[in-house]
């Protein structure tokens, strides 16, 4: 069957009836859709420190009809069971869906022949399993011919293997972890349109920065790095690996905002590329320059000292930027989730992004709400502004030799 140009929306009124037994079709019965819908990155399983476990990942979306389209429900379910694990209303995905996956355009409605995409986030409580697939009732408008229609579309399955496993990066105390996950912006939608793709490396990152006895990032004059409590600090090797790439010659940013038109290849300024096997590679950014000190093709363990933080590259304060990925490219490749074996946790700002941010532009203390008394940690990942002390466990560092 042959559909003239333009012929969509008519095509829409006949097989309305057709779209109308979607729900209890097979998904090998053909029936038209007004908008198409896949998954950038199979979800895989993250574990955090909030005693839960989480499923972030990237839902597209696009129009093909000569109509506007507005989404008005999105409910995540499990494929298998039917239950739902995530509902999104309309408010809820004019905050989450960008059009274009371009950061800041975010809205629930899709022009002709837009497309958008659904930073999505699944929380499972203790006592939920597991799904071993995922699917995604869609409801939506069509403008011009006011019609509404759900259907079930996106299905995929759901990564669960054993989690990466790292050590701590740094050593000390106050340790916040800045932009983590998994509803800030600046690393969970740093969707990147690279070489032909999208691309998202920095979906689990972590922004370390330090607080002092004051809970202040920097005390002083903002300009100064030196006034940064974590400027300096060596950065170490979570795990035995091989280095497979390193930059060490950019120069330090001046604090208080970020570097104009800087080179995509220059974006996390110096850094060290760490392969720790299994597929896993760890991103080391904006290390302080000279600061490296291993080779590419160096053997390191665990533990062993490697750079100092600083504030190179895309980078506003000094901070440590760490990421998981699946491949060797800092930019190109996929992140995936990791815990770290053993922290303490001490405090979280609930105050949010906004306090954060505060803090690191002007000096002021971060609101932080202790916890009492601190929580020893165990194979889970810091979330998101959760302050953690980093011991050298000097067993752990004895086993990796």
């Amino acid at each position: 069957m042959q559909f003239k140009a333009g012929a969509f929306p008519t095509v829409v009124g006949a097989f309305l009836s057709i779209w109308a037994l979607s729900l209890s079709a097979s998904a090998q019965t053909p029936h038209l859709t007004p908008y198409v819908v896949d998954v950038l990155a199979a979800p895989r399983t993250m574990y955090g420190a909030d005693d839960r476990r989480h499923l972030v990942y990237e839902l597209r979306i696009a129009n093909p009809t000569s109509s506007e389209v507005k989404l008005s429900a999105i409910h995540v379910i499990d494929s298998d069971t039917g239950k739902m694990l995530l509902e999104l209303g309309r408010d809820d995905i004019a905050k989450r869906f960008s059009i274009g996956g371009r950061r800041g355009a975010e809205s629930a409605d899709l022009g002709v022949g837009q497309f958008g995409v659904l930073f999505a986030h699944v929380a499972l409580d203790p006592g939920i399993p597991t799904p071993k697939s995922i699917a995604h009732q869609v409801t939506a408008q069509l403008v011009d011919r006011g019609l509404s229609m759900t259907t079930t579309v996106g299905q995929i399955s759901v990564e669960d293997p054993p989690p990466v496993v790292l050590g701590p990066p740094l050593i000390g105390k106050g340790y916040v972890a800045g932009d983590g996950c998994c509803d800030t912006i600046r690393h969970v939608r740093a969707l990147l349109p690279l070489n032909g793709r999208f691309a998202l490396a920095q979906r689990f990152a972590i922004d370390w920065e330090q607080v002092d006895g004051q809970n202040r990032l920097v005390n002083g004059n903002t300009k100064t790095l030196s006034n940064y409590t974590i400027f300096g600090k060596e950065v170490i090797a979570v795990a035995n690996g091989t280095v497979v790439a390193i930059r060490n010659d950019l120069p330090e940013q001046v604090p208080g905002k970020l570097p104009k038109n800087l080179d995509v290849a220059e974006a996390d300024g110096n850094f060290i590329v760490l392969d720790i096997g299994n597929g896993a590679y760890v991103l080391y950014a904006h290390l302080q320059p000279g600061s490296v000190k291993v080779t590419v093709g160096a053997k390191v363990r665990r533990g062993q000292a490697l750079a100092k933080v600083g504030n190179t590259g895309n980078s506003q304060a000094p901070h440590l930027h760490l990421h998981v990925m699946d491949g060797p490219s800092p930019l190109l490749s996929n992140g995936i989730p990791y815990v770290i074996d053993e922290f303490r946790l001490t405090a979280v700002d609930r105050a949010g992004t906004a306090d954060f941010d505060k803090a690191e532009a002007t000096g002021a203390p971060m609101t932080l709400s202790p916890q009492s008394p601190p929580q020893q940690k165990k194979n889970v990942l810091p979330m998101d502004l959760m302050v953690v002390d980093f011991s050298r466990d000097a067993a752990a560092d004895e086993r990796s030799r």
